[in-house]
């Protein structure tokens, strides 16, 4: 059920970087020419250098932690970069992923356009940008890096000489692979599936609201005014509205792909998640109906004239969007910004031509078959119920997207099976709608105990994964207290965004018998999620380039430092160096 709550509730995990050590990755920029004249685009290529046995991410988000990789650059007066485009990455499985996962190692050439304006003023010039990354290797992932990149330009008049340069590495790059990468992908798993049910049972519960549920009599209504003429091609006419309603949101779901690197780069700013999730509350109480969403007078006009032929047709589905969008417009814009964040033109594509067709596929067969309309239940009371379901899903939304702000991991289950459980009690008992409606009271009371159950089970899940050792955060008077008291301690360096991490925290942290050693030392972590000004230098005092690691002090406040974990390791390991510690650290005579 976690999964699946993922796959359909766009998350994002706000991180900063860590800059206390080299970059793991080098830029170089090959130019095409030696200059470039006003009004022309050139081709360009980014070496990467991916330094030693390390990787760097894929270009889309997987899972809710790991950091994709993102170039980009800011557009100048004289210059714009454009069409980046990254070569196929690699598909590489690691023992703290469940599945495979996209990487990229050693050199990656990356090829873009460099377009110069035509009233660049002659002369150099300087356009900036910046490549973000991780780097993780088969045992250990470093902080997230950013690597601002300047790159100088000499602009020169139309009609000047120039020089080519790099030709050997430009003219093999245009015949050899596909450099476009999300186009080509591999078999799709469970969690996508899954996602696209989601979705498609969210656009056929849109069928639903208020605003859509009315344009069912409307839709048939023109199908049988028109049936003489249509004929046979009925059913035909009603594939071609389906089309019209999914070119529509198709269209957006691509825009909204196509902008993913800088918004996905945006969502790693905390102030950004939270202002998101403002957005979503906002939309919700629309659903609620503290508020109306209207779109303008002259724009529903145009949306609602009527053509004829199979251009009427494809008209009519073309504008549903726009009629219906007070209603399906604010979960049209989460779903935008959960495209926006995954930056697969493939997906976003594919994501919002799957919701068209649930949103559509009622209405063009209540079209083609219009003597069905008549076993459709009257609008009432109950769609109202539909809108506030459809508002707290948006809660739902915006209290996921704000989760990985809440350190304590089992308040972030707490707080989305809080959101459940509010969400089963209003719509199943506070609700005072439809409450003269026997069958339907009834059925508000068994749906909210659906919704309460799944919210408390969520939240036992959480404790079902088991107790693990209590961290004291990073204290050094403790540390110096311990060596008082002649304790033996550990210090761990943590992070959300490194998945050895999280997998060392689950299989081996949460061991009975490490729990139960555990009690026999102080244990402490320094969590580097997030930037603080004072972890550089406790970072540079221990000397930690990555995570995870794990410093063992005797009794007399002394490392091991052949007992230091720097990588990922099972619990018959780390039991065995805990064991270790306390032979050498042996009990202060009283």
């Amino acid at each position: 059920m976690k999964r699946f709550i993922q796959s359909i509730i766009y998350i994002i995990v706000s991180l900063f970087s860590i800059h206390a050590w080299p970059a793991t990755v080098q830029v170089e920029i090959l130019h095409s020419q030696d200059r470039y004249e006003s009004g022309g685009s050139y081709p360009v290529l980014f070496r990467l250098k991916v330094s030693g046995s390390w990787y760097i991410h894929g270009l889309k988000k997987e899972g809710s932690e790991l950091i994709p990789t993102v170039l980009s650059f800011h557009e100048s007066p004289a210059l714009k970069i454009e069409g980046i485009r990254f070569p196929e990455s690699q598909k590489k499985k690691f023992e703290y992923t469940s599945s495979p996962i996209e990487v990229y190692s050693g050199e990656i050439l990356v090829e873009a356009t460099l377009t110069v304006f035509e009233n660049a003023p002659s002369g150099e010039q300087v356009i900036k940008g910046n490549l973000a990354y991780q780097a993780c290797s088969s045992s250990v992932c470093l902080p997230p890096e950013d690597i601002p990149i300047t790159m100088s330009v000499l602009i020169v008049p139309q009609g000047t000489s120039t020089k080519a340069l790099n030709q050997d590495i430009f003219l093999s790059m245009k015949g050899g692979r596909d450099a476009v990468k999300g186009l080509t992908r591999g078999k799709p798993g469970v969690g996508f599936w899954l996602t696209l049910l989601g979705i498609f049972l969210g656009g056929l519960a849109l069928n639903l609201t208020p605003c859509v549920y009315p344009l069912i009599p409307i839709t048939v209504s023109y199908f049988s005014g028109k049936s003489q003429r249509l004929g046979s091609h009925k059913l035909f006419h009603g594939l071609v509205y389906i089309s019209g309603l999914a070119f529509t949101n198709s269209i957006l779901g691509l825009s909204a792909a196509l902008s993913g690197g800088m918004l996905g780069s945006a969502l790693q700013n905390p102030s950004v998640l939270v202002f998101v999730a403002g957005i979503m509350i906002i939309l919700g109480l629309n659903f609620f109906g503290f508020w109306e969403l209207r779109i303008p007078s002259g724009l529903t006009r145009v949306a609602s004239k009527s053509y004829g032929g199979y251009f009427g047709t494809f008209f009519m589905g073309l504008t549903l969007g726009v009629v219906a969008a007070p209603c399906i417009g604010p979960f049209i814009l989460g779903l935008l910004t959960y495209v926006g964040q995954k930056g697969d033109p493939f997906l976003g594509f594919v994501y919002f031509f799957v919701l068209s067709i649930g949103l559509g596929i009622p209405l063009a067969v209540l079209a083609t078959f219009s003597g069905a309309i008549d076993r459709l239940p009257m609008s009432g009371d109950w769609m109202i119920w539909i809108r506030k379901l459809m508002g707290w899903v948006l809660v739902a939304m915006a209290a996921y997207i704000i989760s990985p702000l809440v350190t304590y991991h089992l308040g972030k289950s707490a707080l989305l099976s809080g959101v459940s459980i509010a969400a089963g009690i209003h719509l199943g008992w506070i609700d005072r709608t439809g409450r003269g409606l026997p069958r339907f009271t009834f059925l508000k009371k068994v749906l909210g105990v659906v919704i309460v159950g799944g919210g408390l089970i969520y939240l036992l899940l959480t404790f079902y994964e088991g107790e693990g050792i209590k961290w004291i955060p990073f204290d050094q008077t403790l540390i110096s207290r311990a060596t008082e008291d002649k304790k033996p301690l550990i210090l761990d360096f943590y992070a959300d965004w490194c998945g050895p991490c999280r997998a060392m925290e689950k299989k081996v942290f949460k061991n009975p018998e490490v729990l139960k050693l555990s009690r026999n030392f102080i244990t402490m972590r320094l969590d580097l999620t997030s930037r603080k000004p004072f972890q550089e230098e406790i970072l540079k005092r221990y000397g930690v380039r990555g995570v995870p690691t794990v410093i063992f002090f005797n009794r007399e406040g002394v490392e091991e430092r052949r007992l230091r974990i720097e990588s990922l390791v099972g619990k018959s390991e780390f039991l065995d160096h805990m064991r270790r510690l306390l032979k050498r650290s042996p009990p202060a005579r009283q």
